[in-house]
């Protein structure tokens, strides 16, 4: 078994690593403040190739896999959480499920587009009443001869207000559940779509979210991914895409774990008590201990899961115990953090505030920890198989 990374992957580590604290650092405060979602940073990593992990090079791909993009959006998250969001809003979202699923022509026309950023991409299947029963969405699409007339909305979608082309999963069967699911490749310009900011969060502040609502969108025909035979196929689109976009987030986890485990040593090395410095103290060290060997185990179950992906291995457990996992160690840091850090853990003039922020989105993003945990243990019982 050989931990070592590659040459070429050490040199794309530290390009993420350089590029985040060069280009993402400097107004980390000014965004959060400001909830801003900066479209300079976001064509700095298209041109750096960020966008393009695990799409064919025909398409405009890097030549990278699921492990090197794991690799760039940890060291990007590490230094704001926000911008992890940005690899599945364009790569393992809309560019690798078209990829997979879509026509030829849907291939050619808008996968290019989205790995260089000249479309700005999102994903749409969350509504206000429906989160982890995807089956159950209301918003729908009735077919109409040539066409199709959406009506409904979505909530807390990322990249609501500025995507330009997404995919978005409506009903186009009523009453079927699962079996009446359809994912369109919708253009944002279209007649009909509002989008609304959602301002109020509790983090992720430089992070895009929306309400997009739907009032009589006429959609071509030509807009359902993969064309007239994937009509109602949509969940099994969305599952799949999901268990890409869950090591997006296990990476983001991982890398925020790792910004909080930095801190708080540096922060414990730093501040004296009692004439010592209170990392030489026995309950720190095992604040930090702990930190230490969650963040070390949660890298290794990241990287396992990516590897397994590049592989075309089953993949779908070891996906979602990255996922659970990195939402249960990153939540946890981030309270010790700021336990750590004491009164001025509580105070704006360190990050320890953003962190423990940062840090809920996990349980709840791509699938809440519910939901992995009945993953990994039905698939652990034998009652589900792994799935690649």
């Amino acid at each position: 078994m050989d931990f070592e990374l590659t040459e070429e992957q050490r040199m794309l580590q530290d390009m993420a690593k350089n590029f985040a604290e060069s280009e993402i650092a400097p107004h980390v405060e000014e965004d959060e403040k400001n909830e801003h979602w900066r479209r300079e940073i976001f064509d700095k990593m298209a041109e750096l190739g960020f966008f393009g992990f695990s799409i064919d090079e025909q398409y405009g791909g890097n030549g990278m896999g699921f492990l090197e993009g794991a690799l760039a959006i940890e060291q990007v998250a590490k230094v704001h959480t926000s911008w992890r969001m940005a690899f599945n809003m364009q790569d393992w979202g809309p560019a690798l499920t078209i990829q997979k699923f879509g026509t030829e022509e849907q291939k050619q026309q808008y996968i290019p587009k989205f790995v260089s950023g000249e479309y700005v991409g999102n994903f749409a299947m969350t509504e206000a009443n429906v989160g982890s029963d995807v089956a159950a969405m209301t918003t729908h699409a009735e077919d109409k001869g040539d066409h199709f007339v959406i009506n409904g909305s979505k909530m807390w979608i990322t990249n609501g207000t500025v995507a330009d082309y997404g995919l978005l999963y409506v009903n186009t069967a009523k009453g079927a559940g699962a079996k009446g699911i359809t994912c369109f490749i919708i253009d944002y310009n279209l007649p009909g779509i509002t989008r609304t900011k959602i301002h109020e969060k509790v983090g992720l502040w430089a992070s895009d979210t929306a309400e997009i609502t739907f009032e009589d969108v006429k959609v071509p025909k030509e807009a359902v991914l993969g064309g007239p035979d994937y009509l109602n196929k949509g969940f099994q689109i969305c599952m799949t895409q999901l268990n890409a976009t869950r090591l997006g987030c296990s990476a983001g986890s991982l890398g925020l774990s790792g910004a909080i485990l930095e801190a708080s040593v540096a922060y414990a090395n730093e501040r004296t008590q009692f004439g010592s410095p209170i990392g030489r103290y026995q309950l720190i060290q095992q604040q930090i201990a702990e930190m230490k060997m969650e963040h070390e185990a949660l890298a290794a179950m990241v990287y396992k899961a990516a590897w397994l992906k590049d592989k075309g291995l089953p993949n779908q457990m070891e996906t979602s115990m990255s996922k659970l996992f990195g939402a249960k160690a990153v939540v946890h840091a981030a309270n010790e953090c700021m336990k750590l850090f004491g009164s001025f853990g509580y105070s704006l003039e360190y990050p320890c505030g953003r962190f423990l922020r940062d840090s809920k989105q996990f349980e709840t993003l791509e699938g809440t920890s519910n939901m992995h945990t009945m993953i990994v243990a039905n698939t652990a019982l034998g009652y589900a198989p792994n799935r690649v």
